[in-house]
């Protein structure tokens, strides 16, 4: 028998706009670019509202009334959620449908999208909790099923999901952990007595996310029947198959023109063809199969680029600087006790922002550059330092330690504050500074200044 347990990731981040030293101590406003440019994140979830969201949901509404052995399972991140409750309520109902139906379910995840795993379980802990009460609020359902931003999981993470009251978790099918065992089958983890592990099978899901359109492929173009039969050759060799993507790969990655949504119209039709193929949620697969033993993940394994690591968002000094700035914040700005101060801090943890900073290169350096809204890496680490700087200017007044001033700083009193900040001074850091060339070089042998100015 296989099962087929569909899950989509559905995520917008707020994207930092153009924010340049000057606007440290006097803009305290970080994410509402109004201009046509790439980080104004209205006109970018519109496009996406437009072109995926909004689309394939009508789509997934008709295949479920249609099959009603037809099955999905959702995360929408809460930043994702803030965006379309507030000026989206056509897309959050269009979400809400999917969900009374009933055979819909929607897994738990860290509200910010965030890294806070790695940095700061109480901070995680809260973020999963607001997560939880914000998917009970718009979609009046319990999450059970938990998922770490964008795959991130060792045994830590099962073990305090189960903490958490999470009956599975969802992870990457690496093929370094796997070794030799499928990613079709229900495992468990070492440490973790009840909670159960659905595992990506990276490969079959990876056919529909990044495949699909590239007309060098052999399979190209990608029917709906070829596909099934890749699924059904499973059977007897496997309990399910996880196809785990992002939603946008319907209209935003593969276009409308590919055939993609002709391609998912058919595709449960072609699958229950056989009768020993069905469809699952995550919930309903760990209900169903008995798991087949423990799976070690020993270090952090994520589905991003081809290292299925954490190197997305810590291979470089840029990305090590900014997050170790970022969470050095959380007593301070706790203290303070200014729900506004502490949203900025949290929307500021986004893993999107560490993400544009990575300089990477061949295959993975151009999905970095695909997905960011800054023309380098080098453009998306200077925005985040100076919204940090200035975050931390708004942190400090509030708690008394620098005299609060109004907005609209001399020139002078800003260098004086940024060059205050020992990042300005750190010897070691690396960066790119040749865009074109790409490469990277060490500001004190170039016998460049100590201070990073805005280019």
């Amino acid at each position: 028998m296989s099962s087929i347990c569909f899950y989509f990731q559905v995520h917008q981040p707020l994207r930092i706009k153009k924010y340049k030293v000057f606007d440290v101590g006097n803009d305290p406003e970080y994410f509402n670019d109004a201009g046509d440019n790439l980080t104004n994140n209205r006109m970018i979830m519109e496009k996406v509202a437009n072109k995926s969201y909004l689309p394939t949901n009508k789509l997934l509404l008709e295949l479920l009334n249609r099959h009603p052995e037809f099955r999905i399972s959702f995360s929408l991140s809460g930043i994702f959620l803030e965006q379309i409750e507030n000026d989206f309520p056509e897309v959050l109902k269009s979400f809400q449908d999917l969900v009374k139906t009933g055979r819909a379910e929607i897994l738990s995840e860290t509200y910010y999208h965030s890294l806070s795993f790695i940095y700061s379980r109480e901070e995680f802990r809260k973020q999963v909790e607001m997560h939880r009460k914000k998917v009970k609020k718009l979609f009046g359902v319990t999450t059970e099923v938990f998922r770490n931003t964008e795959l991130i999981f060792n045994n830590e993470v099962a073990q305090e999901a189960e903490r958490m009251g999470y009956k599975g978790v969802i992870a990457e099918g690496a093929d370094h952990i796997l070794g030799w065992r499928s990613p079709n089958f229900v495992y468990k983890s070492p440490g973790a007595k009840n909670i159960k592990l659905l595992l990506k099978n990276y490969k079959l899901s990876d056919d529909i996310a990044f495949r699909f359109s590239e007309k060098g492929w052999e399979a190209h173009p990608l029917m709906a029947d070829t596909f099934s039969s890749w699924v059904s050759a499973h059977n007897g060799n496997g309990d399910l198959i996880n196809l785990f993507m992002d939603y946008e790969t319907f209209g935003e990655h593969q276009w409308e023109d590919s055939g993609i949504f002709g391609f998912l119209e058919k595709l449960p039709e072609e699958v229950l063809k056989h009768p020993d193929n069905n469809f699952v949620t995550p919930s309903e697969a760990i209900d169903r199969y008995n798991d087949l033993g423990e799976i070690d993940f020993p270090h952090f394994v994520s589905w991003a680029d081809e290292e299925r690591d954490l190197s997305a968002w810590r291979s470089n000094d840029l990305q090590e600087d900014a997050l170790a700035k970022i969470y050095s914040l959380e007593e301070p700005v706790l203290r303070t006790k200014d729900k506004g101060l502490i949203e900025t801090w949290r929307r500021l943890q986004t893993s999107d922002h560490f993400y544009y900073m990575c300089t990477k290169f061949f295959n993975d350096g151009d999905v970095h550059k695909y997905f960011s809204p800054y023309e380098s890496p080098y453009d998306a680490f200077i925005n985040f330092m100076n919204a940090l700087n200035d975050l931390k200017i708004r942190i400090n007044e509030k708690l008394g330690t620098i005299k609060p001033k109004k907005r609209g700083r001399p020139k002078k009193e800003i260098d004086s504050v940024i060059e205050k900040d020992d990042h300005y001074h750190n010897p070691n850091l690396i960066i790119e500074l040749n865009k074109k060339k790409k490469h990277i070089i060490d500001l004190r042998k170039e016998g460049k200044l100590k201070k990073i100015k805005q280019q």
